[in-house]
């Protein structure tokens, strides 16, 4: 089951700094030793490259390219080169993404549009150029990481990053049915209070860098009693990029210790 033999996989967002394990490390390590042909992307050459040493070590395949994926342009090379060496892309993991603070008061403008172009317009870019190619071969998976940020608010004033995921939600289920007949399937991840590296940033934003206060709020908000992992969320990818999830599409798989269902 889950065997990703010969699928070529591309993970947007890849990188990560140190030995610790992000979304998107742990997804591109957990492709890779199912079995796909692994292209990541980041923006900080550091961190994919270390993601690329990790899963090398590991005797998989990997491959890293760094791109910048608010630019449209970069990214429409990025898959050309993509398509001319490997003839298909199979599976497409829209990850990049991130958090600031602010209600519609406090944000500045300039801060909701970036919060919408880093967690939407990447993943878009991403779609309309991996489409064409998946259709060429027969369809293909593609698998769009939101938030439970962009179900119901999780005690962050973050007002921008949750309307830019719940339009990441959205835009997944009406492509979905727009490319069901061509055999392309769209899902949504939606992870919940996740205990990542992010974390410490996230202290600094939302907890005046109280880090073991802000970890311990996080656990306590989970019916739980605890955060999940990225290899919670990278398991939760697998299913839907593999052929077992074949007949799954349009909709979200929530990873999140029951968080959405429990009262706020």
């Amino acid at each position: 089951m889950l065997d990703l033999k010969d699928k070529i996989a591309i993970v947007s967002g890849c990188g990560s700094i140190g030995d610790g394990f992000g979304n998107g490390r742990a997804i591109a390590t957990l492709l890779a030793r199912q079995g796909a042909k692994v292209i990541g992307t980041d923006i900080n050459e550091e961190a994919g490259n270390n993601t690329s040493d990790f899963i090398k070590k590991e005797g998989n395949d990997f491959t890293f390219y760094k791109v910048n994926m608010i630019n449209e342009t970069n990214v429409k090379e990025f898959f050309n080169k993509v398509e001319a060496q490997n003839k298909k892309i199979d599976i497409l993991v829209n990850v990049v993404g991130q958090s600031e603070p602010g209600g519609p008061v406090e944000i500045n403008t300039i801060t909701w549009q970036q919060q919408f172009m880093l967690n939407l317009n990447t993943a878009y870019f991403c779609i309309k150029c991996a489409i064409p190619i998946m259709e060429k071969n027969s369809g293909g998976s593609i698998v769009n990481i939101s938030s439970v940020a962009a179900l119901r608010y999780v005690g962050k004033p973050q007002v921008a990053y949750s309307a830019s995921k719940a339009a990441l939600i959205q835009m997944t289920k009406t492509t979905a049915v727009i490319e069901a007949k061509k055999n392309i399937r769209l899902n949504c991840v939606v992870p919940g209070l996740m205990h990542t590296p992010l974390v410490d940033r996230l202290a600094q934003k939302y907890a005046g860098g109280d880090y073991e206060g802000f970890v311990r709020k996080r656990h306590d908000q989970v019916p739980m009693g605890r955060m999940g992992e990225s290899w919670d969320v990278a398991n939760a990818v697998l299913f839907l990029c593999s052929d077992e999830a074949k007949y799954i599409t349009g909709t979200e798989l929530i990873v999140d210790g029951g968080l959405v269902a429990s009262t706020p």
